[in-house]
């Protein structure tokens, strides 16, 4: 009888002892997103993509078609007549926003003509009824009844008030405007760059989501005036150029794809991250906000 149980003990202490210690551990995002399924990831659709050449690289944005209409709208009419060619990224408050547009936007006398583009437009702060996909989040939220995702927003909504809206996440693009509602028509527009300032939910149109690029728009220096504005005009950032994918050779496309967020890769990385666990994470968090989930992209021409 000892002989066995010496012989058992053996066993055990033969196993590999990371064996046991990884079969305790959270799968990581890289290993979840490597045996995703082709069916689970999405091409955006080309006219609803922007790409914004800086002199550090290509910034690349989903437009918010379906939650914003107009004012995506007018900001395909200021791209396909250039009018952001030549702007300049003008504030970069810390902690906050970068944004970017023409320095001389106040001046009337000196303002870059917006061509066809509409001066204002209505606002759309929230979406009113109708339906959409929402993935929801079982956390609970501190500013609205619900919260989730849509076609890769991050969203909320109020079922009894039947109105959703996009939340202002880190790299969620908005569109400045005046005091008035209707001032906002796309031509200045910011990304956050920091901490989610939900209080800007329901008070700003978003016009989008930054997919590609958030490095280099949160990497500019703060600007040293109220607010984030730069004190002089040599300290702005010059664009280069603003243009729809969809009016780019599909040969010299950049290649993306947004994980969806109904599927079911995209539920394991939410459950990974609420419960992580590791040699670094021995106490799992148990919840997770909306804005610090990272929807996956993937470049598709290179192997996972």
């Amino acid at each position: 009888m000892l002989a066995r149980t010496c012989l058992a003990l053996a066993l055990v202490l033969a196993l590999p002892v990371h064996a046991a210690d990884d079969a305790k551990k959270t799968p990581s995002a890289k290993d979840l997103l490597a045996k995703s399924t082709p069916d689970e990831w999405r091409t955006p659709d080309p006219a609803n993509l922007v790409y914004m050449d800086l002199p550090q690289g290509r910034v690349i944005i989903e437009l918010a078609q379906d939650w914003t209409p107009a004012h995506a709208a007018n900001i395909r009419t200021l791209i396909r007549e250039h009018y952001f060619d030549g702007t300049q990224v003008i504030r970069v408050q810390d902690n906050f926003v970068t944004q970017w547009g023409d320095a001389d936007g106040d001046d009337k006398a000196k303002a870059k003509s917006l061509g066809t583009a509409k001066e204002s437009l209505p606002a759309e702060f929230t979406r009113k009824g109708g339906k959409y996909p929402f993935t929801r989040l079982p956390d609970g939220d501190v500013y609205a009844p619900e919260v989730g995702f849509s076609d890769g927003f991050p969203v909320a909504r109020d079922a009894k008030a039947g109105e959703a809206w996009i939340t202002h996440c880190y790299g969620t693009v908005g569109v400045a405007r005046d005091v008035g509602a209707e001032t906002g028509n796309g031509s200045s527009l910011y990304a956050i760059i920091g901490q989610a300032p939900r209080n800007l939910d329901r008070n700003l149109a978003v016009a989008g989501k930054v997919l590609k690029g958030m490095e280099i728009l949160s990497a500019y220096p703060r600007g040293g005036e109220p607010m984030g504005f730069y004190e002089k005009p040599e300290q702005r950032v010059t664009i280069k150029s603003v243009r729809l994918a969809a009016d780019v050779p599909e040969a010299k496309r950049t290649p993306i794809q947004v994980l969806r967020t109904e599927s079911k890769t995209f539920a394991a990385v939410i459950e990974a991250k609420r419960n992580r666990k590791d040699d670094f994470y021995t106490r799992p968090a148990g919840k997770i906000d909306l804005c610090n989930i990272n929807v996956p992209v993937r470049d598709p021409s290179k192997k996972p």
